[in-house]
């Protein structure tokens, strides 16, 4: 159900679907949920935007930032609770969580994959029920990077999950995203195609926590996390 994500874009870290490793970032594929398969509820409810694309996103999320200028979101968890501070200067980044929270995308979402000493990524589950809210908000949008030179991957930076194949201008997958739980030595080839769009405030405790979980081959949890995600201010 999900891609490989490489860390660094040569062919030594080109690590294939079935042989993941903590050289790697993963996302969902895009498995487009038809129309036909869609519950009648679901579609006949009414949003007050069009899918998002690649295209539309940014203007869509500028304007959704100025309308929301909340910084703060609560990850509520089976272990505890983790709140993230969002950064002002990655604002497409923050406004798109905090649309994605609002909208309550993340609820019932899973920490998915943990990479013990690395990262812990969360937004998505094995459940039909996030393709059904993906093809609501926009399955296929990409944000475009925010990286800044000044800032680094270390323990409790949050950063945005990405494609690495194709993707030279390292635009992120818009509904997954991991906490780094690692030395910054560990990150280090992280922080030129990976946007940190925020960091752990409090729970960093609980991120520790669901680092140490057993996991399976494909570092699945055998634990699952699930997230209840609200907006604080």
């Amino acid at each position: 159900m999900f891609l490989q994500l490489s860390c660094q874009d040569t062919k030594k870290h080109e690590i294939s679907e079935a042989t993941p490793t903590t050289d790697s970032i993963k996302t969902e594929k895009n498995n487009t949920i038809s129309e036909k398969e869609t519950p009648k509820k679901e579609k006949e409810k009414k949003s007050d935007w069009e899918p998002l694309t690649t295209e539309t996103a940014p203007d869509f999320l500028k304007k959704y930032g100025k309308e929301n200028p909340e910084t703060r979101v609560k990850l509520e968890t089976n272990l505890g609770d983790i709140v993230i501070k969002l950064y002002e200067d990655t604002p497409l980044h923050r406004a798109n969580f905090i649309f994605l929270v609002k909208e309550g995308y993340f609820d019932l979402t899973t920490f998915h994959r943990i990479a013990k000493d690395f990262i812990i990524q969360a937004g998505s589950n094995d459940g039909k029920e996030v393709g059904l809210k993906r093809n609501k908000i926009g399955r296929h949008y990409l944000l475009p990077a925010e990286i800044s030179a000044s800032r680094t991957h270390k323990i409790g930076t949050v950063s945005g999950a990405k494609e690495y194949k194709d993707n030279p201008g390292h635009q992120t997958a818009p509904y997954e995203f991991f906490i780094f739980v690692g030395e910054p030595i560990s990150g280090k080839h992280l922080n030129d195609s990976y946007t940190i769009f925020g960091e752990v405030i409090e729970g960093l405790d609980v991120a520790l926590e669901i680092s140490e979980l057993e996991t399976d081959r494909g570092e699945w949890p055998i634990q699952l996390i699930y997230i209840k995600a609200s907006v604080l201010d």
